[in-house]
């Protein structure tokens, strides 16, 4: 894996564990957006992974759907 996967992956688990308690459950998809996050980065890389999260982010508001959606 490489160094901005892994601090990419240690950014979205500070943000777990620091803010997100704080914030409450929010998140309109299964996973959430900080979990898909993490296992985007993981499977495909700090760039196109984080891409993927930063569209997921996107979405997720009360227009942009919701339910299950895994990292493809």
């Amino acid at each position: 894996m490489s160094l901005p996967a892994k601090i990419m992956i240690g950014i979205i688990k500070a943000y777990q564990k620091m803010l997100s308690p704080w914030l409450g459950a929010n998140c309109r998809f299964t996973p959430t957006c900080s979990q898909y996050g993490l296992e985007a980065v993981q499977k495909h890389g700090a760039l196109k992974g984080g891409w993927m999260a930063l569209k997921r982010i996107g979405r997720c508001h009360p227009w942009g759907g919701h339910g299950y959606d895994p990292v493809k």
